[in-house]
């Protein structure tokens, strides 16, 4: 029997693809992302990408569900540490002002991942996961409604701020965060 090479073992190579695959969607947008890009930042063979994901899409849809739940779940935890309206409140307003969603990497992901959203169904699915876990950390405090808008809140401003050439500074998101949900 010949002698055979053994395969190096690499359980996270398919978790660097999905990885290597937001960091080429942040550089490159969706429209420049492609296996060979992909495949290059995260030093794997281009076979391996399409080994782990049949298509492009379906790579892109791990890619955004990833960052989707991890948004999610930073938001879940920074409202979990609310425990009355005002805390909640304040936590709206660090979400807003701070880095769990104002991070320049995450916004400009979260924009390539609407745009692709709206024409791919399936990760449009992922968008609406990662709504209905946001509206149900602030429903804990406020109706269903005013939750939505600050759902809203949260993105809108986010996203104006990414790019005014006066963004709204923390004062100016508490005092909007109050008119939207008053004490």
């Amino acid at each position: 029997m010949a002698d055979r090479v053994a395969r190096r073992n690499d359980p996270e190579r398919r978790q660097r693809i999905v990885d290597a695959t937001l960091d080429v969607v942040a550089e490159h947008g969706v429209p420049g992302t492609t296996h060979r890009r992909i495949a290059a930042a995260a030093g794997v063979p281009l076979g391996s990408v399409t080994y782990y994901f049949a298509s492009l899409e379906e790579l892109l849809t791990a890619a955004f569900l990833q960052l989707a739940e991890q948004s999610s779940a930073a938001f879940g935890a920074r409202m979990a540490e609310a425990i009355d309206r005002a805390s909640a409140r304040a936590a709206i307003i660090d979400i807003i002002a701070g880095s769990v969603w104002a991070e320049p990497r995450t916004l400009l992901l979260s924009y390539e991942l609407y745009a692709f959203a709206a024409r791919h169904p399936p990760v449009s699915r992922v968008m609406q996961r990662w709504m209905n876990n946001s509206r149900a950390a602030l429903e804990r405090f406020f109706d269903p409604l005013t939750a939505r808008a600050l759902d809203a809140l949260v993105e809108g401003i986010g996203i104006h701020n990414s790019i005014d050439t006066e963004p709204l500074d923390r004062e100016a998101i508490r005092q909007i965060v109050e008119r939207v949900a008053p004490k």
